[in-house]
C-alpha cells in the first residue's frame, strides 16, 4: 500500500520511442511522479508490469501484436493493485467501452495538456475514474446501447429513497437539469453555455453543483446517472 505522499511510479507504455521519451520528461517535471520504466509492445509491458510493480500504467491502444485493450487483463495480473490509464489516439468508443470492461481505470487521449495527465494521473491513484471530455458522450452512447430497461416498479422504489439516483437527480434544479443534459450529450462548459446562452463560468458553477447533489466526483458518472434515469 502506497503511503500517504508516497511517489507515484509510473509505467510508460507505448510502441513510439519518441513519443515514450517525451512522455516521461513531461512526467518527470512532476516531483510526485517517479517513471519507472517503459515498454513498447504488450509482452515487454507484462514483464516490466511484475518486475517494477509501478502503481500506475500509461497504456496506448496501439500496440504492435496484441493492443493494449487486450493486454490489460495480463498487465493487471502482473502487477496486482496497479491502476492503469489508456492513453491513445483512438476515439472508438468501442475501444473506450473495452478498456473500462477490461479494468482500465480511465480513458484519456494524446491531444491532452500536459497539467489535465497529471490531474488525471491524481485523480485515477485516488480511485476515481477519468474519462476525456470528448470521449464522454460516446461512453454515454455505448452505456445505453447496453443497458437493460429499467423495470417501472423498480424506478418508483428508487425515487422513495431519497439517497437513490432518482432521488438526487430529482433535486436538481431545471437550469441543473439542462447543464446535465449538456453532459450527457458529451458537451464541454464552453459548449454548454453556448447553448444555454449564459457564461462559461456560470456553467462551470452549475456542474459543480450538479456533481455535489448527484454525489459523483466526475462528469462522466454524472452522465451515466442521467442516461439510466432517461433524463
Amino acid at each position: 500500500m502506497r503511503e500517504p505522499g508516497s511517489s507515484i511510479r509510473i509505467l510508460v507504455v507505448d510502441d513510439h520511442t519518441l513519443f515514450r521519451r517525451g512522455l516521461t520528461a513531461l512526467l518527470q517535471r512532476e516531483p510526485q511522479f517517479e517513471v519507472v520504466g517503459d515498454a513498447g509492445d504488450a509482452g515487454e509491458a507484462q514483464r516490466r508490469a511484475s518486475e517494477l510493480r509501478p502503481d500506475l500504467i500509461l497504456l496506448d491502444n496501439h500496440l504492435p501484436g496484441v493492443n493494449g485493450v487486450d493486454a490489460l487483463p495480463a498487465l493487471l495480473e502482473a502487477a496486482p493493485g496497479v491502476r492503469v490509464l489508456m492513453l491513445t489516439v483512438s476515439e472508438d468508443e468501442a475501444d473506450l467501452a473495452a478498456a473500462l470492461r477490461h479494468g482500465a481505470c480511465g480513458y484519456l487521449l494524446k491531444t491532452i495538456e500536459g497539467d489535465a495527465l497529471a490531474l488525471a494521473i491524481r485523480r485515477a491513484m485516488r480511485g476515481e475514474s477519468v474519462v476525456a471530455e470528448e470521449m464522454t458522450g460516446k461512453l454515454v452512447a455505448a452505456y445505453r446501447g447496453a443497458a437493460a430497461p429499467v423495470d417501472a416498479a423498480l424506478a418508483d422504489a428508487a425515487t422513495a429513497d431519497p439517497g437513490s439516483p432518482a432521488a438526487r437527480l430529482h433535486s436538481l434544479s431545471p437550469r441543473e437539469q439542462d447543464i446535465l443534459r449538456g453532459i450527457a450529450r458529451g458537451q464541454g462548459n464552453k459548449e454548454i453555455a453556448r447553448s444555454l446562452g449564459i457564461a462559461e463560468t456560470t456553467v462551470k458553477i452549475h456542474v459543480q453543483h450538479v456533481l455535489r447533489k448527484l454525489d459523483v466526483s466526475s462528469r462522466v458518472h454524472a452522465a451515466v446517472i442521467a442516461v439510466e434515469q432517461g433524463l
